[in-house]
């Protein structure tokens, strides 16, 4: 494949470089089947030669469905290599969200990736908007609530980002890493992209088989990933796979993302993977990783809640409340810049835009508002507590759901819990919990109230509802308020709350 030499460039050079140095050795484990980095590569030339094909030709940005394949890896690479821009976009999105966000990012067209490095392009109609010149991704939010945002990841961040994770966690030649991510998902910057750069084995997981504990407790026996990173979604499967589910020795570093990992689960990993270092990753789409807290098994199972811990090499941290930046102790707003950042969302005229730009002839940095509440001790020590935008007032309380979340989770009977707003009759609201135990728990609905109330503020504490299925998720494997507000809402015929502002599952 050809390519030029600029850094615009370099991961995907970095990745085909493997082919010239050790074109056997694995790059992929699929299904049961070795893809070798020459494999990868002859691949990659296959999507090549359909994007110089004329309906493919200039250089518009390309959507592409990013089902995960190797057809799919190996597209997204030729993209790369040749500098065009790509959407990734979540293979469940309805199809008029796919064409309205690829026609709103200027795209050429949509590609469905087939099975021998081949696409089939789906047409859309271009928009006069397109991505900022050196974007190189352009990945989604969750969009739970509306049309996600598109986030522009320029090649210098994907550089960055993809060195600082082979020179932190061994992503390298002869070592393994699970990738249980979609592939549009930002987790796979670094379960992929980070490691093919560093000549490493992806492990992908087919989505397909994504939620078949004994399959994922089989691929990890046959396949002894070292490196495991995921939102709770996948480590409560394999929790959950069944008593005789022995420890999984071969993996040595557990990173736990996405969201707020419960106690009695961290609980359950330590005996699964006993020899691993725990990880506790915070980032955002927009800021990629951020923060990074890092210890023991033992600790990570005693421990009420991970810290957050500290910024990445280069990154920064900010707490805000109510304007003010916050010097010492207390509770606000995180805001973060991290070297790997995007460049903002596609569109400057977002009204939802939380990208803090300096005012212009200064140095200071643009800045990220997460909209995630930080709690900082006097030792320093930052703890989640919630999402700003997510508070509701409950009896004229300001109470965060995530927290109330935290504590029904702590229980030991619990599996996973999920806390949404109800209006109550009259002007009043309720907070609501529906939470998920074992089918063969006796733990009651009373229990578990009292549970809640020997911890939370009265306004606080929710009405329980037991299930024994698991909770509603959305594409990225996190819990879907939205679909859990409906669910309760619909059982007890009640109105849902509506906050005031977009719902965010980051």
């Amino acid at each position: 494949m050809g390519g030029t030499d600029t850094m615009l460039d370099s991961l995907a050079r970095d990745v085909l470089a493997h082919d010239r140095r050790a074109p056997d050795s694995p790059a992929l484990l699929w299904n049961g089947a070795t893809l070798t980095y020459g494999e990868l590569a002859a691949l990659a030339g296959t999507a090549a030669d359909r994007l110089a094909e004329p309906d493919l030709h200039g250089d518009a940005p390309l959507a592409v469905r990013a089902v995960k394949s190797p057809a799919s890896l190996a597209l997204v690479l030729a993209c790369l290599l040749a500098r065009r821009t790509v959407l990734l976009l979540s293979p469940d999105l309805g199809r008029q969200a796919a064409a309205r966000l690829a026609e709103r990012a200027g795209c050429g067209g949509l590609l469905v990736p087939g099975a021998h490095g081949g696409a089939a392009l789906e047409p859309v109609r271009v928009a006069a908007r397109a991505a900022p010149p050196g974007s190189a991704l352009l990945l989604t939010t969750s969009g739970s609530t509306k049309l996600p945002k598109t986030v522009c990841l320029s090649h210098t961040a994907l550089d960055r980002f993809t060195r600082w994770a082979g020179s932190a966690f061994p992503l390298g030649t002869g070592h393994r890493v699970l990738s249980y991510a979609p592939l549009n998902f930002d987790l796979s910057l670094f379960d992929v992209w980070a490691t093919l750069r560093h000549g490493g084995c992806v492990i992908p997981v087919d989505p397909g088989r994504a939620a078949d504990p004994r399959h994922l407790v089989r691929l990890l026996r046959e396949t002894g990933p070292e490196v495991v990173q995921a939102v709770p979604t996948l480590f409560r499967l394999l929790s959950e796979a069944g008593t005789d589910t022995g420890p999984f020795t071969s993996v040595r570093h557990v990173l736990l993302t996405g969201e707020h990992t419960p106690r009695p689960l961290r609980g359950r990993l330590a005996r699964l993977f006993p020899l691993a270092e725990f990880h506790n990753v915070y980032g955002c789409t927009e800021t990629n990783d951020s923060l990074l807290y890092s210890c023991g098994a033992r600790e990570a199972a005693d421990l009420e809640a991970l810290p957050l811990g500290g910024p990445l090499p280069g990154a920064r941290v900010r707490l805000v409340c109510d304007g003010r930046e916050l010097d010492g102790p207390g509770t606000g707003e995180l805001l973060v810049h991290t070297p790997f950042q995007a460049d903002g969302y596609l569109g400057a005229e977002d009204p939802d835009d939380r990208f803090v730009r300096p005012a212009p002839g200064t140095s200071e940095p643009v800045w990220f508002r997460t909209g995630d509440l930080v709690r900082r001790d006097t030792e320093g020590e930052l703890t989640l507590v919630g999402r700003d935008d997510f508070q509701v007032k409950v009896g004229g309380v300001r109470v965060s759901p995530e927290a109330v979340e935290q504590v029904a989770q702590s229980h030991p009977e619990v599996m996973e819990a999920a806390v949404v707003a109800l209006a109550a009759p009259g002007p009043a609201t309720r907070l609501h919990a529906l939470v998920r135990v074992a089918p063969d728990c006796a733990v009651t609905g009373l229990q578990l109230l009292t549970h809640c109330s020997a911890w939370l503020p009265q306004a606080a504490v929710p009405t329980v509802h037991l299930t024994r299925e698991p909770l509603p998720t959305g594409i990225t494997g996190k819990v879907d308020r939205a679909q859990v507000r409906s669910v309760l809402a619909a059982r007890h015929h009640a109105r849902p709350y509506r906050p005031t502002q977009p719902e965010s599952s980051a």
